[in-house]
């Protein structure tokens, strides 16, 4: 380990990934950059994985960091438990089920090292049908490939693969993710990240893999994905609370996310659930129609 690098800390989230998540370790194993702290938070899986995971830490002692919870607490609960054991300058994220492609880590490091002024970079990601291998498409269009401070994550959303980021620690929020966001919790943290100032940088290259299967949590038939939706509005909401001086901003994306549900026919469900969730439902909707009005009707 060249402790003249900078120490990266890769964190992976899994459960019942097995065979994935070796794919996953491996491909980590195998990077140009080695200076690294490997944290896996593992949350509640049956079907091996704890031993695994026990057997890479005995085979590459000080290198694994291992968080194995005996029951299943949540998305949000297990990123908060890898968060809190990343020591390294900067954090690269990433899913059990995902792939490194070999210089990943060393492009970014190079990257963030001489743009003092960026705290998130992310890189072209290839999404890989997970039974046959096929490359399906590239995760971002050309333009989807946005770059800038705040005011780009807050009007374009997750526009950034969320296996393809480099975090500069120093800039994530001390608390980690918002816990009242159950499954979809990474946009407002990556917002939160240049609350403080900074951008978010692209490398156009592409790095790594992110595997379609029945599984994924973004997939319309896992039982995560109508949760996934909630939270996408209570992260405006959040905004909103938050960063009420970035509302200009927020109601094009509110647009957005409002068009994106009516097409996708959830409208009477989401609505229905967000009325039953403690948050200010009657503000949320508020902020729908602002949104899609484009500030014509004011709040």
């Amino acid at each position: 380990m060249n402790n003249k690098l900078p120490l990266v800390s890769v964190a992976i989230a899994t459960y019942n990934q097995k065979p994935f998540l070796r794919e996953c370790i491996e491909a980590v194993l195998s990077q140009t950059y080695q200076n690294l702290e490997i944290v896996v938070g593992d949350d509640g899986s049956t079907d091996g994985t704890h031993e695994m995971l026990l057997e890479y830490d005995k085979q590459y002692p000080g290198t694994f960091k291992l968080c194995l919870s005996d029951i299943n607490k949540g998305i949000s609960v297990n990123s908060n438990n890898i968060h809190s054991l990343c020591t390294g300058k900067y954090v690269a994220w990433t899913g059990g089920d995902d792939l490194m492609l070999p210089t990943k880590i060393e492009k970014q490091v190079i990257y963030l090292e001489s743009n003092p002024n960026c705290n998130i970079v992310y890189h072209h990601v290839e999404v890989f049908d997970s039974d046959s291998g096929k490359t399906m498409r590239l995760f971002n269009k050309k333009k989807d490939c946005h770059e800038g401070d705040i005011d780009v994550l807050i009007r374009y959303g997750t526009f950034n693969c969320a296996c393809s980021n480099m975090i500069r620690r120093s800039s994530a929020p001390s608390y980690g993710f918002d816990n009242r966001l159950l499954v979809a919790n990474d946009w407002f943290y990556w917002v939160e990240h240049l609350a403080n100032g900074g951008e978010i940088k692209f490398i156009n290259e592409i790095l790594g893999r992110y595997r379609r299967h029945q599984k994924n949590v973004s997939s319309a038939v896992s039982p995560f994905y109508k949760q996934g939706v909630k939270d996408t509005f209570f992260t405006c909401e959040l905004i909103r609370e938050k960063f009420p001086q970035k509302l200009s901003i927020l109601k094009y994306r509110m647009s957005d996310l409002y068009r994106w549900e009516r097409h996708n026919n959830y409208s009477v469900n989401l609505y229905k659930s967000l009325a039953n969730n403690p948050f200010s439902f009657k503000s949320l909707a508020l902020l729908l129609v602002h949104g899609v009005s484009l500030g014509k009707i004011k709040l």
